[in-house]
């Protein structure tokens, strides 16, 4: 049991009606999991208002209700708070709930459209590398120092969140790195969160279905920055048009990293091989195990950071020659027969055009290279042809194919990226529904020097077909191919 007045000591209430309780047994936003004597907050989300289950969640036990508004009837034996915005007091009470966790963490987010989960990882290893028991909230996985736990979401709710965090300090921990989506943001799943610092990566098309512009994909990201306290620190990308957005209006201190220009922290790429690349960073030379200016840049935010929490410039580098690239990320693979698999999770236009660019670098015109990607369902259908241009454009040959076609027809999702190209460009691609013989297709295609990249799906070992997840993973799929070449 936990004192109400503790649990509301940080929210502003507004106004509070009927009953007094002192003491509740839990916090919860989803009525159905309500239990006796639980404090139920009424959380206006995308498709459902929190507000419609209060008196579910009264029969369920609810003893003190979190609401933007009354009810018309006000049950007997219980307290009704009324606050501006409960999905922010979720967040509070959840924090407060769980003792203010990520006060007792040094926490750092990571924002921005790619290289999110890239960035917050290799902050984790670089930490743990350090000898720190460290934390980790990433799309691919969650991580309790070294115990692994299935992530569902880029950023979980807040009730997950702050159970995890919580988890993170009883085990010892005293870093955690998060990776912190718009729709957390924009949502506040991060009210309640003392961050130390927040990293910002790039912005380009993506979840247009859920923010409905490109402007308020950034407003969502910069709310972020916004939110920062003073005393932390705001590391972003200034050869990102929207870098210095995300330092306008925050009270952090402000620092830069860029490839381009001068900066806090800068980098240039002085040789790219296929199984690495060569980087001067601040002046200094490191051979990373990386491939690619987009991951040039996220190892650069990865040092900037990293120096910013207080560790030795030149053993940050030694450290970084170190690290291994994310799964699903850039992840090569070599056949016997002499050409390169790339399982990539490209799943925007931007990311695409950045990946297939890199491939271009290290091949120099030496080969080919063949594309198979796809689209996911029920998502931004703007970016569909978008991408299949990009693909078509910096590819010799394309295969066409299912992502995750979730509850759509896949084939819809095909005519929609088809509806993209043009007649001759048309002609470069072809179209197969079944992922996993495109893949086979493409290592069928495939010469010495060769280069195939699958994107869109990386680490994922799934695919979502109306509502049911089977297992696939690409990865999985080119493996098995590379044993019949060799059988």
């Amino acid at each position: 049991m936990k004192k109400v007045e503790e649990l509301l000591s940080e929210i502003v209430v507004t106004e509070r009606k009927g009953a007094v309780v002192n003491e509740v047994s839990g916090v919860e936003s989803d009525s159905r999991q309500v239990k006796a004597d639980y404090l139920f907050v009424a959380v206006r989300g995308v498709s459902v208002d929190g507000h419609t289950f209060i008196p579910q969640a009264i029969a369920q036990g609810a003893r003190v209700v979190v609401c933007e508004e009354f009810p018309s009837e006000l049950a007997d034996g219980v307290m009704y708070v009324k606050v501006d915005d409960s999905s922010i007091a979720f967040g509070l009470l959840a924090s407060a709930w769980y003792g203010n966790p990520s006060r007792e963490l040094t926490l750092v987010g990571v924002t921005g459209t790619n290289g999110k989960t890239t960035t917050a990882t290799l902050l984790y290893e670089m930490f743990r590398s350090f000898g720190h028991k460290t934390g980790l909230l990433s799309t691919v996985c969650n991580y309790i120092d070294t115990v692994k736990v299935p992530a569902t979401h880029t950023t979980p709710d807040p009730l997950h969140l702050h159970r995890l965090l919580r988890e993170m300090v009883d085990a010892g921990c005293d870093y955690a790195f998060m990776e912190v989506s718009s729709h957390s943001a924009a949502q506040h799943r991060i009210a309640g969160l003392d961050f130390n610092g927040a990293i910002f990566t790039n912005l380009t098309r993506d979840h247009i279905d859920y923010h409905k512009t490109v402007e308020a994909y950034l407003k969502a990201k910069k709310s972020f920055f916004d939110g920062l306290p003073k005393g932390a620190f705001a590391l972003t990308n200034i050869d990102d048009k929207a870098g210095m957005v995300m330092l306008q209006n925050t009270r952090a201190e402000k620092h830069t990293y860029s490839l381009r220009t001068m900066a806090d922290f800068k980098a240039r790429i002085i040789e790219s091989r296929m199984d690495g690349m060569s980087l001067e960073i601040n002046g200094k030379e490191v051979e990373v195990r990386f491939v690619g200016r987009f991951n040039a840049y996220n190892l650069l935010a990865v040092y900037g950071a990293t120096c910013l929490l207080g560790q030795d410039p030149d053993e940050v580098l030694r450290k970084m020659s170190l690290l291994v690239p994310v799964a699903g990320r850039f992840q090569t693979l070599h056949s016997s027969r002499g050409y390169t698999v790339i399982v990539d999770y490209a799943h925007t236009p931007d990311a695409l055009n950045n990946v297939l660019n890199t491939i271009h670098g290290v091949l120099e015109g030496k080969g080919h290279i063949i594309t198979v990607v796809g689209a996911g369902g029920n998502r931004d259908k703007g970016k569909r042809p978008m991408m299949a241009r990009e693909a078509v454009n910096l590819s010799d040959r394309v295969i066409l194919t299912s992502d995750n076609p979730r509850f759509e027809n896949p084939n819809d999702i095909l005519n929609d990226m088809v509806a993209g190209l043009d007649a001759e460009q048309r002609r470069k691609a072809l179209l197969q529904v079944d992922r996993r013989e495109a893949i086979r297709m493409a290592t069928q295609f495939a010469q010495p020097g060769d280069v195939i990249l699958i994107a869109g799906k990386g680490h994922e070992d799934y695919q979502e077909i109306e509502g049911v997840k089977h297992h696939f993973d690409d990865k999985e799929e080119v493996e098995k191919l590379f044993a019949e070449e060799q059988a």
